[in-house]
């Protein structure tokens, strides 16, 4: 907050310092000086843009009118401090404000506009203010959208690896509690750790606390929970790895764990391999010995699968799910350049 009241103070001088070059650089009678108010009143409003955009617009358009009434200062000055508040008042205001504000500003403009070469030039200004405006507010609500769609795809990537886990678990643990209670107290200790590990995961995916998300070298972790689950799993690097963006770490960890998921949920599978292929690019994959894909030739594309493609594909990367090697069993790979 106080970086951003800093920039706002910064901007209002610059503001309130352009707004003025035509009475300083210039020579005006003694009885015009008074004139320069309005150019106060037009340059002020932005200290005040981001919680009030459309008062502040207000504000600054009586400067304007007042300027225009007088008809005595500099010619056709460039109202800097009232195009700032426009371009807030398109970039954040809601929409009912944003109307007002336009119409408001073009009937505003066409009382006080006396010219065809004015008209064009405060059109031109104007709308390119807005247009700026608009565009980021384009862009600030689809990077929302997308952090929304991550966080919704973390949500189920966690929540459904993690229930998986717990509920083979359970299903065991019960089934042997009272023949092996050494067993099931196994079985219910992974319960517990399943849960502690969903509940620090789920911590990081929504901002709770400010823990990295999921990395290649945490799949050992991840390996050694699913583990739990009586499913053996075997872990193989080909190649050399190199370095890899975050985003991508990020999408290959969850395409193992969405295809560990499913192996423990729909393969009736004894082993899975995990096997990161750095030969060219990186190539991930997950292949498991359980029952195969169906007649149709592939399992059916549940959502987990599908924001597995958006996923995967929003880091350059593409998803091939299909029968493992030689139609045994069932694999869920992604490429990555």
């Amino acid at each position: 907050m106080r970086r951003q009241w800093l920039t706002d103070v910064g901007l209002t001088l610059g503001v309130l310092l352009a707004q003025s070059a035509p009475f300083l650089f210039a020579t005006h009678p003694a009885g015009e000086k008074w004139v320069y108010w309005p150019v106060l009143v037009t340059s002020l409003p932005a200290l005040t843009r981001r919680w009030q955009p459309g008062g502040s617009l207000a504000v600054a358009a009586v400067g304007i009118a007042a300027y225009a009434a007088v008809d005595a200062g500099p010619a056709q000055p460039i109202w800097y401090g009232p195009l700032v508040i426009f371009y807030t008042v398109a970039y954040q205001a809601g929409r009912v404000e944003r109307v007002l504000c336009v119409v408001g500003t073009a009937v505003g403009a066409l009382s006080v506009i006396g010219s065809v070469n004015t008209a064009v030039r405060e059109l031109a200004l104007w709308s390119a203010a807005y247009a700026i405006g608009t565009l980021g507010r384009t862009r600030k609500e689809m990077a929302a959208q997308a952090e929304r769609t991550r966080i919704a795809r973390d949500l189920h990537d966690i929540l459904g690896h993690s229930l998986s886990v717990m509920i083979v678990q359970a299903e065991g643990g019960a089934a042997v509690a009272r023949t092996d209670p050494g067993r099931a107290e196994a079985a219910f200790d992974a319960i517990s750790a399943s849960g502690r590990e969903a509940m620090g995961q789920l911590r990081a995916a929504v901002g709770a606390l400010r823990e990295p998300l999921p990395q290649l070298a945490d799949l050992d972790q991840l390996i050694r929970t699913t583990q739990r689950t009586g499913l053996s799993v075997r872990l193989t690097e080909r190649g050399r790895p190199r370095t890899l963006s975050s985003d991508v770490q990020v999408a290959a960890y969850r395409l193992v764990q969405e295809g560990l998921t499913n192996v423990v949920k729909h393969a009736e599978a004894t082993s899975a391999d995990v096997v990161l292929d750095w030969t060219s690019g990186l190539r991930v994959s997950v292949t498991d010995d359980g029952r195969g894909a169906p007649s149709q030739g592939a399992r059916p594309a549940g959502h987990g699968l599908i924001g597995l493609r958006e996923r995967v594909g929003a880091v350059g990367g593409q998803v091939f799910i299909g029968p493992g090697e030689q139609g045994k069993g069932f694999s869920v790979a992604a490429v990555f350049s």
